[in-house]
Formats: structure tokens, C-alpha cells, sequence
């Protein structure tokens, strides 16, 4: 929290950055191969 003015701009920052990195990262461990091919793909289109 070093860098930031307050913590209510920390909140604002992690938790837009929270929705952006689920978006993108999938939680490969609980999907099958299938299912993992899906979400990324599904992801870069949209």
C-alpha cells in the first residue's frame, strides 16, 4: 500500500484489477481442458 494516496484508492484500484485478472486468468486447477479452451477463447472474443 506504499504507493497509493489512501486506502480507499487501494480499494478502488484492487478491486477493478480483481475483475480484470478473473476475465483473463481462469482458475485453470478446477477446469477440465475443455472447459479451460472454452473460457479463453470465449474471453479473447469478447
Amino acid at each position: 500500500m506504499q504507493r497509493f494516496k489512501s486506502a480507499e484508492q487501494a480499494q478502488r484500484f484492487l478491486s477493478a484489477h480483481g475483475v480484470i485478472y478473473g476475465h483473463f486468468r481462469p482458475r485453470r486447477h478446477l477446469m477440465t481442458a475443455g472447459e479451460y479452451r472454452r473460457a479463453r477463447n470465449k474471453a479473447v472474443r469478447s
